[in-house]
């Protein structure tokens, strides 16, 4: 999670809404994520997660969840996407302070090559998981409530 100093958040709506795990109408927005290479460490993963589909690096830790929080990723999703090989994900979640410009922000030239976002925006807390896609919703109410003192 990427906070600005008024206590917003960061999010970004899903560039290929093709991508049925990802999007669902109305629901296209996320903060950034992903995985962890092997021997990383989980904190690393997540400053290389948040470079690599934002181009921020302006920012610094302010918190970190309590515990590792897991989605299911409905049957229907699996077989259309992976051919029934992913079953979820757990994830392990951060927050961070942006303190850079807002120039530095660039989802239209990630350094990982793959543009993630088609746009963002910054939104607050509380309407996080209303704005993501339903099978992660569950996830995105314990990050917020982990974080909710740091929003606006």
């Amino acid at each position: 999670m990427l906070l600005n100093p008024a206590g917003l958040v960061w999010i970004g709506r899903r560039a290929n809404e093709g991508l049925v795990e990802h999007t669902a109408p109305g629901h296209e927005w996320q903060m950034p994520q992903g995985g962890i290479d092997p021997g990383e460490d989980p904190l690393e993963a997540a400053r290389r997660e948040l470079w690599e589909e934002t181009n921020v690096r302006s920012a610094s830790l302010i918190a970190e969840a309590p515990d590792w929080y897991a989605y299911d990723i409905p049957r229907a999703v699996v077989g259309a996407r992976w051919k029934n090989k992913w079953r979820g994900q757990t994830q392990k979640w951060y927050a961070f302070r942006f303190e850079g410009d807002e120039s530095e922000i660039d989802i239209f030239n990630p350094p990982a090559g793959e543009q993630e976002f088609a746009e963002w925006k910054w939104e607050r807390m509380e309407r996080l998981p209303e704005l993501i896609i339903p099978f992660k919703r569950p996830v995105y109410e314990r990050v917020v409530e982990a974080f909710k003192s740091l929003g606006a």
